[in-house]
């Protein structure tokens, strides 16, 4: 492991300024995914910025009858809360899919929405790896690429898949990320925080170098009182998604879909929001065919990529019967953790 400095500031504007002034500096909160990539090589920053303690752990009301998640609460606080667990139970089941109790108990809400891809080649510094040295080539895309994403990337491009549950449900609640930079506070849609792959895949977010994740705005949503999780993996735990779906969904008494917000996981370099896929179904039966166009209308275009040490085509229809499985238990049960 390289040396670094490690300093401790007062506050928050504080840890902003000392990392903003050093291009070499990273914060440090939980250091579940951040130690392994400094064990690794991965990561190699001069300085470490400790913001344990800095940041708040509360999660609060909203004027709007929402909530506000501070980027200091762990990860299992936040999955427990009774509020998230009645206002937006898809949250609560996304945080308990993942990792495990003793990463849950460290792991904290800024850091969860932050940590990097768990490609194997990004992880292997014998690999080219386009994501870690851009311009040298995606290894996954000849290699090893069952988990990797089938939407939002390029001919050539980065494959990489974003890790984190929380992050998908929170693209499908419409959640704001409050940050706080050398240049004060701004608010980012939690659907925009990550980038597509593009041509420089080592960003993973829109933040700035500097910029602090402060808290998680939840607003208001009635439909996401009838939200789920599901999470189809390798394991049965402790495993990343190759298909996640965070849904809710609201049916009439005639049967015709009022509302739904779909969000995909393990498909893309970000959480997925399938606009397409919710305007198929709006106004329309809620029933298993219309639930599987409209999984199909989101597919449509995805580019899986086929290598003798194993491919991701088999994504396109897992996404069609993940949605389809989800929004059937929706319809009938109201929420389900899976």
């Amino acid at each position: 492991m390289k040396p670094f400095a490690y300093t401790r500031p007062a506050d928050a504007a504080s840890a902003v300024a000392a990392v903003a002034a050093d291009p070499s500096a990273a914060y440090l909160a939980g250091g579940t995914n951040l130690v392994d990539h400094l064990k690794l090589g991965v990561a190699e920053p001069g300085t470490l910025v400790d913001v344990t303690g800095l940041l708040s752990t509360a999660i609060t009301p909203t004027d709007d009858g929402g909530l506000l998640i501070g980027a200091g609460a762990r990860n299992t606080d936040v999955a427990a809360d009774p509020r998230v667990r009645s206002a937006f139970p898809a949250l609560s089941a996304a945080l308990l899919a993942g990792a495990s109790g003793q990463l849950r108990n460290m792991a904290t809400t800024g850091g969860n929405l932050l940590q990097r891809t768990r490609c194997s080649y990004f992880a292997d510094l014998t690999a080219p790896c386009t994501k870690r040295d851009p311009g040298q080539g995606c290894s996954a895309r000849t290699g090893w690429a069952r988990h990797h994403a089938i939407l939002g990337a390029g001919e050539g491009e980065c494959i990489a898949t974003h890790p984190s549950d929380m992050a998908v449900a929170l693209a499908a609640f419409d959640a704001r990320v409050h940050v706080l930079g050398p240049a004060g506070e701004r608010t980012v849609a939690a659907t925009e925080l990550h980038r597509l792959p593009g041509a420089d895949p080592s960003r993973d977010t829109v933040l700035e170098h500097g910029e602090l994740i402060t808290a998680v705005e939840l607003p208001a949503s009635p439909v996401a009182a009838r939200s789920a999780y599901r999470k189809v993996r390798d394991r049965a735990s402790y495993a990343f998604a190759l298909v996640s779906v965070a849904a809710a969904l609201d049916v009439g008494a005639d049967g015709t879909v009022r509302d739904v917000r779909i969000a995909l996981g393990g498909v893309a370099h970000r959480p997925w929001r399938a606009t397409r896929a919710e305007a198929a179904l709006r106004g329309g039966p809620a029933t298993d065919e219309a639930f599987r166009a409209a999984a199909a209308a989101e597919t449509d275009g995805a580019r899986a990529v086929d290598t003798v040490a194993g491919g991701n085509a088999f994504k396109i229809p897992l996404v069609a019967g993940t949605v389809t499985a989800t929004l059937r238990a929706l319809a009938a049960h109201g929420t389900e953790v899976a």
